[in-house]
């Protein structure tokens, strides 16, 4: 049964984090024309009733003079030569492209709070609830759910507009992790919690 949630459209924000090409590329067709639809209807459903979407995205400078050699994701990203600013891979898909209202912020860590003003931008607008989208779902996701419930936010998760690159931690994660700090539901169930 899908669970009922409430949104206070005046105090919550909409996070879609990672949708980059780089990233919507490696999830495998089927499940990516859903995510990308399920992605669509929540961004709609947002700007319809009038709530912040704040996309998050992931790059790095020419040289990758912000990774580590002792982080080891970004070590294999830097090797690999992925999300290097100015390329097409580091844009956001176009189908779930930003608009102009929008805010984009770029980050250089897994999660969207490390290296952004994320939490300044929210705190001046008065934000207190997150409903939260991404690629992926062990990645962005879990990093952020984490930092945000510890900054006491309420959170939703759109369980449909989620991807990882592992079904089992990704159904792991959904299941039996997030539910102790955030709902977790449809696109289709958020869209009716603001009476679309």
């Amino acid at each position: 049964m899908q669970q009922q949630i409430e949104i206070d459209k005046a105090a919550t924000a909409v996070l879609i984090m990672d949708y980059q090409n780089d990233m919507v590329e490696r999830v495998p067709e089927q499940e990516r024309k859903v995510l990308l639809a399920s992605a669509s209807t929540v961004l709609a459903a947002a700007r319809k009733a009038a709530m912040p979407v704040i996309y998050i995205v992931v790059k790095f400078r020419n040289g990758y003079p912000e990774v580590s050699s002792r982080n080891k994701l970004f070590s294999m990203v830097k090797k690999g030569g992925r999300l290097l600013d100015g390329t097409t891979a580091t844009e956001v898909h176009a189908s779930v492209a930003p608009m102009a209202a929008d805010l984009v912020l770029t980050k250089a860590r897994v999660g969207a709070f490390s290296t952004t003003p994320l939490e300044t931008m929210l705190r001046a607008r008065g934000i207190t609830s997150l409903v939260l989208l991404g690629i992926a779902t062990s990645g962005v996701v879990l990093s952020t759910v984490r930092w945000a419930a510890d900054m006491d936010y309420s959170l939703t998760v759109i369980s449909d507009g989620c991807a990882d690159f592992n079904v089992d931690t990704h159904r792991v994660l959904l299941e039996n992790v997030f539910p102790g700090q955030a709902n977790v539901v449809t696109a289709s169930a958020f869209k009716a919690a603001l009476g679309g």
